[in-house]
């Protein structure tokens, strides 16, 4: 299986984002990728806290650091691209990662 980190918005309306980002995952699954939304999982109640500074940008290290394995960015830009997502598309490009965009739309 292919590693793919998701890129999808978080911040803004974050219940509709985060069911968002839960369909992201499953498309990339059911293509046959191991996908990981490190937005998903850094954002969980007693992880982090995305409203602090500091810890906002601990998770965004952390997810970034996974481009160092990752084969693929998935940009999925239904719901646009938030400054976040462009903040990981930028260290997918430095670190040679391959991007494609993806939409849900008209997918279940």
């Amino acid at each position: 299986m292919r590693l793919v980190i998701i890129e999808s918005p978080y911040a803004g309306d974050v219940e509709a984002n985060l069911a968002y980002a839960r369909r992201c995952i499953r498309d990339s699954l059911a293509r046959g990728e191991a996908p990981i939304a490190s937005h998903l999982l850094y954002t969980q109640p007693g992880i982090l806290d995305d409203g602090d500074p500091e810890e906002r940008q601990m998770g965004l290290e952390a997810g970034h650091a996974w481009y160092e394995a990752a084969e693929l960015c998935a940009v999925y830009e239904d719901r646009g691209i938030s400054h976040g997502m462009q903040d990981g598309i930028i260290a997918a490009a430095a670190r040679g990662v391959k991007i494609v965009f993806r939409t849900l739309e008209g997918r279940e």
